[in-house]
């Protein structure tokens, strides 16, 4: 007997007398005691039929009733369609291809920038100008290559103005298809300068004629500026690379072995002076002269280094930012502290503070005892000694023979010249060149300085020196 007052839950347990058959589902009436029996979804028949129940549907037999594909997989109660699993693998590669797509997108967009402001830089840096003087133009990837992305065991020194690196490019033939002709192509090292970024642009039209003036000579005491790279906001500079050390790293903290001679630090004093000297013929004031600018290469001898930089004026553009000379108080001129103008002079106020640390091994900023005991700057104290006759209690080597104290005396002198707080009274480097004392086995400074040399601008060669009247003569003015 089957009873109907009963609830599903309670039917369920006398399979006897349970009604329903298989794959069906029991639901209770909602007004009484009782239960009914129908079949579960994808399947059809009699649910009350206990010995065969429910029997599924098969799907894929009415495509009209249930929509599919070219093929269809029944299955118990339901059935599966081909789209579906391609709309899997479909959401699945669009899961992938999307974020790459919007990645590659943005890098895309990345590059085209970074092109676009390389291009703008080089065209605001006078790209066109520099390339149509022959001048050796590098790109920015090929700086970046050649320094290892600047890598910091690459890194050479670190200034006010910005970062040195040691690299390797090759000069001759440039970057941005510029080819410097009459050169033969040549893999070399080299320094970078890496310009910090907190500085205005300074590529102005008279930057650009000084620049290319200062890429046009040729001195054996200044360090080679080899090219440039335009495609930065401030322009990066290629310099010769250098092997030894800096002057200031022979002076301190202890002399060393090769500055005990005076006659090397003799030559060093003439080879810097005729260095200066050929620079402030071509009107290029250095601005940041100090021991730590004085290269010596590996044959020992005078390498000028750091000009070209923030501090590269012109004699009739001589004004100058005080942050471009950030951290050379040590030796800087005190009439420009007052105002505001770098000349020649202030070179050769900087010269004469490098020629005391040369002859006392101490720095410009050092203090010492004057005879009270009280301390006192060492650059008026070696201005008081060489005055008063105490020269030789303030230097720090000894001098062998009368010749020698001589030429100490002389020199030291003209350290007192070019310290004078007046730059009127300043001698100029040509003045100072001509009073120096001859290098023992070696040409005299006069045999150098016999007449100024001046560059002709324009020339098919445009470094080659000629004289006073040669000039006149070549514009038409003898």
């Amino acid at each position: 007997m089957i009873g109907w007052n009963v609830t599903c839950a309670q039917a369920e347990l006398s399979q006897s007398s349970y009604a329903c058959g298989s794959n069906t589902e029991c639901r209770n009436f909602t007004d009484g005691p009782g239960y009914r029996c129908f079949c579960k979804p994808g399947y059809e028949g009699n649910p009350y039929d206990r010995s065969r129940g429910c029997q599924d549907i098969n799907e894929c037999e009415d495509p009209q009733k249930y929509p599919c594909c070219e093929k269809c997989e029944n299955l118990p109660g339901s059935y599966r369609r081909d789209y579906d699993g391609d709309n899997r693998r479909d959401i699945a590669l669009a899961m992938i291809l999307v974020p790459v797509v919007c990645i590659y997108a943005s890098a895309s967009a990345s590059v085209t920038w970074k092109w676009r402001i390389r291009k703008i830089n080089f065209k605001r840096n006078g790209g066109k100008f520099f390339k149509s003087q022959g001048v050796q133009i590098f790109t920015e990837a090929e700086l970046a290559k050649a320094t290892n992305n600047y890598d910091e065991s690459n890194k050479l020194g670190e200034g006010s103005f910005g970062s040195v690196y040691k690299g390797r490019v090759t000069v001759g033939k440039g970057g941005s298809g510029s080819v410097n002709r009459g050169r033969i192509a040549m893999d070399i090292e080299v320094a970078v300068k890496k310009p910090k970024d907190v500085h205005k642009p300074l590529m102005k039209k008279e930057f650009q004629d000084e620049l290319l003036t200062v890429m046009q000579t040729n001195h054996k005491n200044m360090v080679k500026l080899y090219g440039i790279c335009l495609e930065t906001r401030i322009p990066l500079l290629v310099y010769e690379y250098i092997l030894n050390d800096t002057l200031f790293k022979h002076i301190h903290p202890k002399v060393s072995t090769f500055l005990r001679s005076w006659e090397n630090r003799l030559k060093i004093a003439t080879e810097a002076t005729l260095a200066l000297m050929e620079m402030h013929s071509s009107g290029i004031i250095h601005g940041n002269i100090k021991s730590a600018n004085i290269l010596i290469d590996q044959n020992y001898s005078v390498k000028i280094s750091d000009f070209g930089t923030s501090v590269l004026k012109s004699l009739q553009h001589s004004h100058i930012v005080a942050t471009e000379i950030e951290g050379t108080l040590d030796y800087i001129d005190p009439e420009y502290l007052t105002t505001g103008k770098l000349t020649i002079k202030s070179d050769v106020y900087n010269f004469g503070a490098v020629l005391m640390e040369l002859l006392t091994g101490k720095k410009p900023t050092s203090f010492v005892a004057n005879k009270s005991e009280e301390p006192i700057n060492i650059i008026p104290h070696f201005i008081s000694s060489v005055n008063d006759g105490t020269l030789f209690d303030v230097i720090n080597f000894k001098a062998t023979g009368e010749d020698e104290i001589k030429q100490v005396e002389m020199v030291a002198k003209i350290a007192v010249k070019c310290l004078d707080q007046s730059s009127r009274k300043r001698p100029t480097m040509s003045e100072v060149a001509q009073q120096l004392p001859p290098i023992n086995q070696s040409s005299t400074v006069a045999e150098n300085i016999e007449e100024p040399k001046f560059k002709v601008a324009g020339t098919i060669c445009p470094t080659v020196e000629i004289s006073v009247t040669d000039c006149l003569s070549y514009l038409g003015s003898d």
